[in-house]
């Protein structure tokens, strides 16, 4: 059995045998990966009128606290949206009622951001069909694969700095 890694690896050992392609064995899946889930996911998204940044700052705001509030600098630390887009972002879902920005209590010039109701009904909503979509994404692997995976990767990414603390 092969995929298309593999067939890009064989090119690749055909045209420059001196060079050791065997990264791509790796960093090549994940791209592709990441493509197909990504492609799944955003169908999802797109069925309640959502993006995955969108659904990630909901999300964020969901389930970082009962108040389901926080900064906007607080968001970009939860989530996967990067800062040039979370204006932009909380721009369109407040103006949809989905989340609202107040001034801060604590700080004159910070602002809060906060889940609406309608927006905890809506990311309530896409949730079950987020995790029945990756669920079925991950169906080929075992629990034992997945925790192992899971393991690596994440071994991986605080080898390149991305970590918590």
């Amino acid at each position: 059995m092969a995929d298309h890694v593999d067939l890009i690896l064989e090119q690749w050992g055909e045209q420059r045998p001196d060079l050791d392609a065997s990264p791509m064995a790796v960093l090549g899946r994940l791209k592709r990966l990441a493509q197909v889930a990504d492609n799944q996911l955003r169908a999802n998204f797109a069925r309640h009128g959502l993006d995955s940044a969108s659904f990630d700052v909901l999300a964020t705001l969901r389930r970082s606290n009962s108040e389901h509030r926080l900064t906007p600098a607080g968001l970009m630390r939860s989530s996967m949206v990067t800062s040039g887009a979370i204006t932009q972002r909380l721009d369109r879902l407040e103006a949809r009622g989905l989340v609202t920005r107040t001034p801060s209590e604590t700080d004159g010039r910070g602002v809060q951001v906060t889940l609406t109701a309608k927006g905890l009904r809506l990311i309530d909503g896409v949730l079950p069909g987020h995790l029945q979509t990756e669920e079925t994404l991950l169906a080929a692997l075992s629990k034992a694969e997945r925790k192992q995976l899971a393991d690596t990767l994440r071994t991986l990414l605080e080898s390149l700095g991305d970590r918590t603390d």
